[in-house]
């Protein structure tokens, strides 16, 4: 999943939320300096990564978008997964996106001086532009998927994306519906 399912599976604790999105900035084995909130958020982070990658649906869906999107087809999942969860967000939390997401936007985090600088301009622009707010549109998902598709450092098709999707909708929201039935039991 990408930013909106980690915010969702973060169980509405707003540190919790922040230090997860941070998990995908983090690269590294050591990160015992960072407060324990933070600790958690990376690892609540690697958990649901690990968890999308080798969930048996998600793969099987992986191999038959292999063709069209090759080399990203596990990132476009991600988007996919985001897009839906947006989609369908009342099915599965009982606040309205918009409220929930202004609420972890309005959220000032006491670690904030813990987090690189690179980490929070990212944050400070992900709440100013709202990215997050639009998954669930059509130009949400086009965007997303050519936004991460300029930040990979080798030449992809991500761009191609909605397209895809367009293509293997039933599929693909069949193995959404699978994964969040499983990956709430997991992470709640």
């Amino acid at each position: 999943m990408n930013l909106l399912g980690h915010l969702y599976f973060s169980c509405n604790d707003k540190e919790l939320m922040l230090a997860n999105l941070f998990g995908d900035h983090f690269h590294g084995r050591n990160y015992s300096h960072f407060p324990k909130i933070i600790q958690h958020g990376i690892t609540l982070h690697r958990q649901i990564d690990h968890y999308i990658d080798h969930h048996e649906t998600v793969k099987e869906l992986r191999l038959q978008l292999y063709h069209d999107l090759p080399k990203v087809a596990g990132i476009a999942i991600d988007l996919y997964f985001d897009h839906l969860l947006a989609e369908h967000w009342s099915s599965y939390h009982h606040l309205p996106m918009d409220l929930f997401l202004d609420q972890f936007y309005g959220f000032h985090s006491q670690y904030w001086e813990d987090y690189p600088g690179d980490f929070r301009l990212f944050i400070d622009q992900l709440k100013t532009n709202k990215w997050i707010n639009h998954y669930g549109t059509t130009y949400g998902l086009s965007k997303s998927s050519e936004g991460v598709g300029k930040r990979l450092s080798f030449k992809n098709k991500l761009s191609e994306a909605p397209t895809v999707y367009l293509s293997n909708k039933a599929v693909i929201q069949d193995a959404f519906g699978t994964f969040m039935k499983d990956a709430i039991q997991q992470f709640s």
